[in-house]
């Protein structure tokens, strides 16, 4: 199937509550934490204890606002992976995006993020890779930007990039490329551009939070899982 093809399909529809299901693994998660605190490092440990904290509250908001929603799930990721970011976060961070899926994917050997990214979410993912409007050329050509007066070239062979990952079922690529878009949305929050509770571009608000509050308990809970490996430590750890 083209990537033509798999944006034509319709998303599919969770079969549960997503509030109901979050907060099912919110509280393993919690267990399992516990459990495991004394075998896993302190930094693996703080970094998935504050994960799993601000996941549980983008939980309970996704009903009523899924614009804090979004944000306090991208908090619960960044919590997961970030790293001191240097003089340049919006390159750190997409290279750390594709270190970290690459692990990631490593360590989950039973394809549980594979199963949510080509079984749960895939017409939905295959929209947001399709919608210009979080496309950050897209946004620097309407800045004034000239370099990127072929924001539609360039558009175009983002979305060839995905077809390709989509077909070579090549999972942290295309995590990689879905991330990219979100962070387009996280800035649009975070940065003010964009209207509380607004009607424009809604679905991708609600679409994305739903995507993050499925993925990161299958994240922090491979992370767990896989002590030995390298997760990096907090940049912000705690200090007495």
């Amino acid at each position: 199937m083209n990537y033509s093809q798999q944006r034509m399909r319709k998303p599919k529809i969770r079969s549960t509550n997503i509030l109901a299901e979050v907060s099912s693994e919110f509280d393993y998660l919690r267990e399992k934490h516990r459990q495991l605190r004394n075998q896993n490092s302190a930094a693996l440990n703080l970094r998935t204890h504050r994960s799993i904290i601000w996941l549980g509250r983008a939980a309970a908001l996704i009903e009523d606002d899924p614009d804090a929603a979004f944000i306090f799930s991208w908090i619960a990721f960044n919590a997961a992976y970030a790293k001191d970011m240097g003089d340049d976060p919006g390159s750190a961070a997409r290279t750390d995006f594709q270190k970290f899926f690459d692990s990631l994917v490593r360590c989950d050997p039973k394809g549980r993020i594979e199963h949510e990214i080509w079984y749960q979410f895939e017409g939905v993912i295959a929209e947001l890779l399709d919608n210009k409007y979080i496309f950050s050329p897209f946004w620097k050509f309407h800045n004034g930007d000239p370099e990127y007066e072929n924001w539609e070239i360039r558009f175009e062979n983002a979305k060839k990039s995905a077809q390709y990952a989509i077909e070579g079922h090549e999972t942290a690529k295309l995590l990689s490329i879905l991330f990219d878009r979100l962070y387009v949305l996280r800035n649009q929050l975070v940065h003010g551009g964009a209207t509380w509770n607004s009607q424009v571009n809604r679905k991708q608000v609600r679409d994305g939070a739903e995507i993050l509050l499925s993925l990161l308990p299958v994240f922090i809970d491979t992370m767990m899982s896989n002590f030995a490996e390298d997760w990096g430590a907090p940049y912000y750890p705690v200090v007495e």
